[in-house]
């Protein structure tokens, strides 16, 4: 059996942010087993699966990708979505 169910979470700021207990709080109750799968319908966003049995990791992801891709770039032709798009 395959159900589809459309969730909408609040917004959050730039960053890694856990998201598990905002999803399963929009679900109904799930069977023992089966498959999730989870697409987001934004282009600036992305999802990443981590174990986050160390908080470190969100810290360093923040931490590198702050580096390659910094806010504010004035060099960037596309704007008209905002500074960080």
């Amino acid at each position: 059996m395959i159900e589809q169910q459309t969730i909408r979470l609040r917004p959050f700021p730039r960053g890694y942010h856990l998201i598990t207990e905002e999803v399963l709080g929009q679900l109904p109750a799930l069977p023992e087993k089966g498959l999730l799968h989870i697409f987001i319908q934004h282009t600036s966003a992305a999802i990443t699966i981590n174990e986050n049995a160390d908080p470190s990791v969100r810290v360093d992801f923040e931490s590198f990708f702050n580096h390659i891709v910094p806010e504010n770039m004035p060099f960037l032709t596309h704007t008209l979505e905002g500074p960080d798009d």
